[in-house]
C-alpha cells in the first residue's frame, strides 16, 4: 500500500506546487475507446460485472497506463454505485445506460432513504485497495463520486434525462423533499470518498455532471451548497500526505468563483471556458483542470496536437512573476468518447508533456 511514488506531478499540480511539466490524465480514460477494455468487459459479461469486480476493476484501471504516459489514474467505477446501495436497484441494459428499479419521487420514497452502510460498497474499496498495489507507485490514484445534486438526478428520474423534467419539477414543488434527499446523498457521498480514502485513494474527485442544467439561483441552493457539505467532511490528509479534493460542474464556469470558495484544491472546467480568463478570476485560491473539447481528439493527429498546445498557452506558464505556482492539471472537458481513435490519445498526451516543459522553459510570468 505505501510503496513510495515515483511520479507525485499530478499531486503536486492540485497543489500548485513546481512540476516539470503539466500532467495529464483524462475523464474515462478506462473505457470503451480501448480494444483491451471491450475484451475485459465481455469476459465480465456485464458493465456492473466489471465495476463489480475488484480484479476486473485493477485490470481496466491499468489499461490506459500501459498504453500511454499519463500522470494519474483514476478508479474504474461508476458514479451510480451510492444509489444503488440505497436499494434502488441499479442494472444497465446494452446500449441504453442506467436504470433504477426503484425511483424517488414522493415522500414515502424520500422518506425510506438513508446512508447506506458502507459495507455493501466493499467491492469498490477492495478495487482501490487492488489498484494502488498494482501500480506499485507508478502513479497516483484517482477515488470519485457523483454529486449529492448529479445523484438526484438519476434517482428522480430513474436513468438518464434529456430534460430533467421530472428531478426540477419535485425540486420547484417540494423543495423540502430535494433537500432531504441531497442531505442525505451529500453524508453517503462523504462517508463513500473517506472510505475511498482509507483504501488508498490519493485524491479525490466529484463529479457535478449535471450542475449545469440548473438555473442560477437552483445551483447554489440545490447543488453547490451540497457539494460544499461533502467537501467540508472529507479526509485532508492519509499516509502522511495531503488528499487533494477535485470539484468538476460541466456547464458551471459561470460560477466559477462561487465554485471555487467551495473548499477544493482543484476546480475542473469543461471546454466552454477560457483557461486564461478563469486562471485570473481564480488567483491563487484553486488549481485548475481541464478543458480540451473531447472531439477535438477526431481531427488528424497535427490538430489535435495544435488544440494541446492552444489550451496550455491559454493557461500560460505557471510559475508567476512573484515566484509562485498556479496548478494546472491536463484534461478534456468532459468524458473522453468511446468512438475516439486510440492512437489519437497517445498524440494528445505526447504534445502535452512536451509543450509544456517548454512553456516552463519561457520567462517566469510570460
Amino acid at each position: 500500500m505505501s510503496a513510495p511514488l515515483h511520479n507525485d506531478t499530478f499531486l503536486r499540480a492540485c497543489l500548485r506546487q513546481p512540476t516539470d511539466y503539466t500532467p495529464v490524465w483524462l475523464m474515462r480514460q478506462a473505457g470503451r475507446y480501448l480494444p483491451e477494455y471491450r475484451a475485459t468487459r465481455e469476459r465480465a459479461g456485464s458493465f456492473m460485472g466489471l465495476a463489480t469486480n475488484p480484479d476486473y476493476a485493477t485490470e481496466v484501471t491499468l489499461q490506459p497506463l500501459d498504453r500511454y504516459p499519463l500522470d494519474a489514474a483514476i478508479l474504474f467505477s461508476d458514479i451510480l454505485t451510492v444509489p444503488d446501495a440505497m436499494g434502488l436497484g441499479l442494472s444497465f441494459a446494452q446500449g441504453e445506460g442506467p436504470k433504477f428499479a426503484k425511483v424517488v419521487r414522493d415522500e414515502a420514497a424520500v422518506n425510506a432513504l438513508a446512508v447506506p452502510d458502507m459495507d455493501r460498497l466493499r467491492y469498490v474499496f477492495d478495487a482501490v485497495s487492488s489498484i494502488r498495489r498494482a501500480l506499485n507507485g507508478r502513479v497516483p490514484l484517482i477515488g470519485f463520486s457523483g454529486s449529492p445534486w448529479t445523484l438526484a438526478c438519476y434517482m428522480v428520474e430513474g436513468g438518464g434525462s434529456d430534460d430533467y423534467r421530472q428531478v426540477k419539477s419535485l425540486m420547484y414543488a417540494r423543495p423540502d423533499l430535494m433537500h432531504r434527499i441531497l442531505s442525505i446523498n451529500a453524508d453517503a457521498v462523504a462517508a463513500y470518498l473517506n472510505a475511498q480514502i482509507e483504501a488508498g485513494a490519493q485524491a479525490v474527485m466529484i463529479f457535478d455532471s449535471w450542475g449545469g442544467v440548473l438555473a442560477d439561483g437552483a445551483f447554489q441552493e440545490f447543488s453547490l451548497s451540497y457539494s460544499r457539505r461533502v467537501l467540508s467532511q472529507l479526509r485532508r490528509e492519509h499516509d502522511g500526505r495531503q488528499v487533494p479534493r477535485l470539484l468538476f460542474t460541466k456547464g458551471g464556469a459561470l460560477w466559477l468563483d462561487e465554485i471555487a470558495e467551495a473548499g477544493a484544491e482543484v476546480v475542473g472546467l469543461d471546454w466552454t471556458a477560457n483557461l486564461g480568463r478563469a486562471r485570473a478570476r481564480v488567483g491563487d485560491r484553486v488549481a485548475l483542470q481541464g478543458n480540451l473539447d473531447p472531439n477535438v481528439l477526431f481531427a488528424p493527429p497535427a490538430a489535435v496536437r495544435a488544440q494541446a498546445r492552444a489550451v496550455l498557452d491559454s493557461f500560460g506558464a505557471p510559475q508567476r512573476a512573484d515566484g509562485g505556482w498556479d496548478g494546472h492539471i491536463f484534461n478534456l472537458g468532459h468524458g473522453i468518447s468511446q468512438f475516439t481513435p486510440p492512437d489519437t490519445v497517445a498524440e494528445l498526451v505526447d504534445e502535452v508533456h512536451r509543450h509544456s516543459r517548454l512553456l516552463r522553459a519561457a520567462p517566469a510570468g510570460r
